[in-house]
């Protein structure tokens, strides 16, 4: 049976990250990614998505991030991935889909519908696309219109000559409704009054919203999503929507989907043709459920106050994309660190590491 001294799961930006620091370091490892094509969730996005409406492609080690220009992004990035592998020779197998990482005399055994690795260590980087969050509301079963999570989203001109409702309080609502807005009739609805920064994202701001996301990871308590902590802005593409009151025009959560429309607690009606659930992602991290590593709490706590990557629950295990990292700077910084984590976790168990 071979022995890995280290298996990463992902080939996204942390994924790929992780991996350019294990073989700088000398660690012996592969990387299993779902998708049968570089690019990580990014080959997922919409078309309308360009280069100038992500938040930023932080550069992988050792390289410089594609220019914000009109390029679309779900091509833009899965060619910047794809150059990046094949220029550093990452050890990527696709596509893996991993169903299952079990403990067999402390060894790690990583069960795929492809096949099984065994390895010492782990680096979990699945990110969240994979696993959109839905949430239930009665009568949503009865509704004849369409239903749509980000994850479906097929660009604004689908949604031409509809009544479109917008659900969720995050940047992806907000960017949806500045697409929408100007072209069709939108309504938005959030579960809680949407809190707008008003002053700039300085670096100060962004280390203040990465510390507030760490308490809650060093806690064990699940993440928080990023707009919680740092407030919704506007981009200068949305200022139409917002100048056609798509944004003032918010309501608070409705308690039930009818077949044509919602209807509110105090008997209120709107008739809607579409439902786009902007309503967020969780970690997809439940092929890791066997190794037991959530608290309580219900999260998985990391290791330096909730500033590292190791899972204090088990050492062998690296989460980047998690928490703090879940971001392109975050998830881009993680991978030296959960590099040197898996050193040291292979050093505690007085492994003899293979270069590779």
């Amino acid at each position: 049976m071979s022995i890995l001294d280290s298996l990463v799961i992902g080939a996204g930006q942390a994924g790929l990250s992780a991996s350019f620091h294990l073989s700088r370091l000398g660690i012996s490892h592969v990387v299993l990614d779902a998708d049968a094509r570089p690019g990580g969730a990014w080959q997922h996005r919409w078309d309308a998505l360009t280069m100038r409406d992500v938040h930023g492609v932080a550069e992988l080690p050792d390289d410089t991030p594609p220019p914000r220009v009109g390029a679309r992004a779900n091509i833009t990035v899965p060619e910047y991935f794809a150059s990046y592998e094949r220029k550093h020779a990452l050890p990527v197998l696709r596509p893996v889909h991993v169903e299952r990482v079990e403990d067999r005399d402390g060894l790690l055994v990583v069960r795929a519908r492809e096949g099984e690795w065994t390895t010492r260590t782990l680096v979990n980087a699945t990110g969240t696309w994979s696993h959109p969050f839905l949430p239930h509301f009665p009568g949503m079963e009865t509704f004849v219109g369409e239903q749509l999570h980000t994850v479906d989203y097929p660009g604004p001109e689908h949604f031409l000559g509809k009544r479109v409702l917008v659900v969720g309080g995050g940047a992806s609502a907000v960017q949806f409704l500045g697409a929408l807005a100007p072209i069709t009739d939108t309504l938005w609805v959030t579960r809680r009054e949407p809190v707008w920064r008003t002053d700039d994202f300085t670096p100060e701001a962004g280390a203040a919203a990465v510390a507030l996301v760490e308490q809650r990871v060093a806690a064990g308590l699940p993440p928080a999503s990023v707009v919680s902590v740092t407030g919704l802005m506007l981009r200068p593409q949305e200022r139409e929507a917002e100048r056609l009151g798509a944004y003032a025009a918010r309501r608070p959560m409705f308690a039930r989907i009818e077949p044509d429309g919602v209807r509110w607690a105090d008997g209120s009606f709107e008739r809607v043709d579409v439902i786009l659930w902007a309503t967020g992602f969780r970690p997809a991290i439940s092929h890791l459920a066997p190794l037991h590593l959530r608290s309580t709490a219900g999260g998985i706590q990391l290791d330096r106050n909730g500033r590292g990557t190791t899972a204090v629950a088990d050492p062998r295990v690296q989460l980047v994309g998690y928490g703090p990292s879940a971001s392109t700077i975050g998830a881009n910084r993680a991978g030296r660190s959960a590099a040197k984590g898996v050193q040291r976790a292979l050093r505690s168990a007085g492994a003899s590491v293979t270069t590779g």
